[in-house]
């Protein structure tokens, strides 16, 4: 199989709604919304949820009180200030605030008494559920919950598993915007990567950053401009790049706002928006099948009309 993730330098850039595009002109492809910490693909593809699983993203540390001997050694180690000593006269007692926690374990190490315990944290839950256009791997993060990484890093490898039972021959990844740690378990050991950009000032540095970070993994890399008429002398900027770079140019969006219409109906925009904005997205669903068939023989059949 062939696993094609899709990202942005930043956000904004349309990444989520060309993602679902190309998940609807594929032949039922396997489909993972990797933007764990803000997750809208379900939006458009109106998923129905088929199972649902605890996700236990990291660990809190914490005080047996019966163990403790109140020797000091954790308040001198923790760098984060989350122990807290509570009451007086020689009868203090110690515990550990989790919201200053950071899970390290440096106390637990420490403790001459192995007073402190490190217990892992439900962080929010991921979903295997079925859309219109295939299987949908996503997942919600709880409020002020970290380790997104490890969460992307899931959801690639229950995508990879549902995508082996259904014989897919492709997995659609929207990935996360931006160059940090959920990108870059979106991208190492993917097959290709498409960069989303816009002609903007923000959008063209931004794209440079995301293409290096693909060039640093050795993915080979599409690039698509959205938006790509609002600002004609910065889309020239970046079409030079691209070619400077040996990047595919898979294509460019026009501005429309019917774009807004679709999503408020919970469509994509080669469903809600005939004419000349879909007929792009199409070219850019074969431009890429054919740039990443240069690489890989087999591959999936984008759908006609």
């Amino acid at each position: 199989m062939t696993e094609i993730v899709v990202i942005s330098g930043k956000g904004g850039t349309g990444k989520t709604s060309l993602t679902a595009a190309l998940a609807a002109l594929w032949e039922r492809p396997v489909i993972a919304d990797c933007d764990v910490d803000a997750a809208d693909l379900h939006l458009l593809l109106a998923p129905t949820v088929r199972e649902s699983h605890q996700f236990f993203g990291g660990a809190k540390a914490r005080i047996e009180p019966d163990r403790c001997t109140d020797c000091g050694t954790c308040d001198l180690v923790c760098r984060f200030q989350a122990i807290h000593v509570s009451g007086g006269a020689g009868e203090t007692s110690r515990h550990i605030d989790a919201v200053d926690c950071e899970g390290c374990g440096l106390c637990a190490h420490c403790c001459p008494n192995h007073a402190i315990l490190l217990e892992p944290q439900l962080s929010g839950e991921w979903f295997r559920s079925e859309t219109r256009f295939g299987p949908l791997l996503h997942a919600r993060l709880s409020a002020a919950q970290e380790n997104s990484g490890k969460l992307v890093a899931l959801l690639r490898h229950e995508a990879r598993q549902v995508a082996q039972d259904v014989a897919a021959a492709a997995i659609l990844v929207d990935g996360p915007p931006g160059i940090g740690c959920p990108v870059i378990s979106s991208l190492s050991g993917a097959d290709y990567a498409v960069i989303v950009t816009e002609p903007t000032v923000s959008g063209f540095e931004d794209l440079k950053r995301a293409a290096e970070l693909a060039r640093h993994f050795r993915i080979p890399t599409g690039l698509v401009i959205n938006k790509a008429d609002l600002n004609p002398s910065v889309a020239q900027r970046i079409r030079v790049h691209a070619a400077d770079e040996a990047f595919d140019q898979l294509g460019e969006i026009p501005y429309d706002q019917s774009v807004t219409w679709a999503q408020v109906k919970g469509l994509t925009v080669v469903e809600a928006c005939p004419g000349s904005l879909a007929a792009a997205v199409r070219g850019i669903a074969d431009n890429l099948r054919q740039a990443v068939g240069r690489r890989r023989p087999v591959f999936a059949v984008v759908r006609e009309g």
